[in-house]
């Protein structure tokens, strides 16, 4: 029984230490409650922490492919705090706008086109192409639609158009769709770890 206890404190002292450090990381989002429960007349303390994902140890077959998946897990924690502050300003602009009446939202979305530009351009500039296109789909994947359908509720159709026109010169489109469960099922399984604070 001493013994068990002991790994038992070993464990959540390291599990701990890692949650502090994911802490810091603005793509984590803890989910730590603290509660307690009666059992036999007796009332027990408990703490139900975040979820942490159990996967196989990636396997690769050369050295590329490990490079591209370091590369993957560096992207995601680059881009995910991103996507996350674009679900945040468009909850925040939407509950915003329906206090407006119709004739100032016109109005207000472009001093926040305005605002958004001017903050996040320098950001957007540092990013490398294939950290755009990933950041394009976590959009997605935050906010449940795409960058383009996002703008579109927010613009209009013809500036958001305009929009997807100059990402099309680059060769990204701003309708691509974030599908975890095919083509970004490895980015999704990164993502929920970075978001749990295992990576």
């Amino acid at each position: 029984m001493k013994r068990a206890t002991s790994i038992l404190l070993l464990i959540l002292a390291g599990l701990t230490q890692a949650l502090a450090q994911a802490v810091d990381d603005p793509a984590f989002v803890p989910t730590v409650k603290v509660g307690k429960t009666l059992v036999d007349g007796d009332s027990i303390q408990y703490m139900e922490m975040s979820v942490v994902y159990v996967y196989p140890e990636p396997t690769f077959k050369n050295k590329r492919q490990q490079q591209a998946y370091m590369r993957l897990v560096k992207n995601v924690k680059r881009v995910l705090p991103l996507a996350k502050q674009v679900r945040q300003m468009l909850i925040e602009t939407a509950e915003y706008l329906e206090t407006l009446p119709p004739d100032e939202r016109a109005e207000h979305m472009k001093r926040v086109e305005e605002s958004i530009v001017r903050e996040y351009k320098p950001q957007m500039k540092k990013l490398t192409y294939s950290q755009g296109k990933l950041l394009i789909k976590l959009v997605d994947r935050e906010c449940h639609s795409t960058a383009y359908e996002a703008m579109q509720a927010f613009i209009g159709p013809l500036r958001s158009g305009m929009w997807q026109a100059f990402a099309w010169v680059f060769g990204v489109s701003l309708k691509k769709g974030y599908d975890p469960e095919g083509v970004d099922r490895l980015t999704e399984r990164v993502v929920l770890m970075v978001e749990a604070g295992q990576l």
